[in-house]
């Protein structure tokens, strides 16, 4: 029987940004959950990666396979850090968003407190700039933009208020502790262009997963499941066939 799937999508979005992923794996038993907030799922406080963790864990199948894309996968890293799952998926995630002095990995402070400044006057502009810079770079950047801009508002318009609280997130969020307490087996899946996550985020999660490896996609951004589907397709396939799901 196989291990069932549940993949958690990233800020602003919702869990139909999998479909296409969906198709192309054709796996039987799958969930995509909308986060707390988006959709008809309640939000959640604080809104803090624990908690949306274990708003998810609720109502998670035994021995499941979580798959995480960006904000997303920093639910699934705090989620796999308290609870044992089967195993962990983690697309161009961070385990800290923004930058500090013990951190360059990440997106400088200044350009997240512009949206966050500008999302109160303009959240939908704000929300499709954010969303054009998650393939700026990569290779089939224009394609990925106009799919991310189609499926944004497909399950209605996110809140307001639920956009701010995801960017607070991602401004305090450091799951750099919760890495080390993962034991289930982790793929890291990384664009080699990503300028929102840098990939020297996903080498760092790589090595500091106890039980990880890493998959670059050098052509990718931070969207490598729409902009490389078969590529990214075929590393899950195979990291689900490894550790018997």
């Amino acid at each position: 029987m196989s291990a069932p799937l549940v993949f958690l999508h990233g800020w602003g979005l919702h869990g139909g940004i999998w479909a296409e992923t969906l198709a192309e794996l054709e796996w039987p038993d799958v969930l995509t959950p909308d986060l707390p907030g988006y959709g008809q799922t309640p939000i959640c406080a604080p809104y803090d990666a624990p908690h949306l963790a274990a708003a998810v864990a609720a109502n998670l199948p035994a021995d499941a396979v979580v798959v995480g894309w960006s904000m997303g996968g920093m639910v699934a890293l705090a989620l796999a850090a308290r609870q044992p799952i089967k195993a962990l998926v983690l697309v161009a995630t961070s385990p800290v968003f923004v930058n500090r002095d013990d951190w360059p990995h990440g997106l400088a402070p200044e350009v997240l407190a512009g949206f966050t400044d500008s999302l109160a006057t303009d959240y939908q502009g704000t929300l499709l700039r954010f969303l054009a810079l998650q393939a700026r770079g990569g290779e089939a950047a224009r394609a990925v933009i106009g799919r991310l801009r189609e499926r944004v508002f497909a399950r209605g318009e996110p809140r307001p208020e639920t956009l701010a609280a995801g960017l607070a997130l991602l401004r305090n969020v450091d799951l750099r502790r919760e890495a080390a307490a993962v034991p289930c087996p982790t793929l890291v899946v990384h664009g080699g262009y990503d300028s929102l996550c840098l990939p020297a985020a996903g080498a760092w999660l790589a090595s500091a997963l106890p039980n990880a490896r890493l998959a670059v996609q050098a052509q990718a951004s931070h969207a490598p499941f729409l902009s490389h589907p078969d590529w990214f397709v075929a590393q899950l396939q195979g990291f689900l066939h490894e550790i018997g799901a």
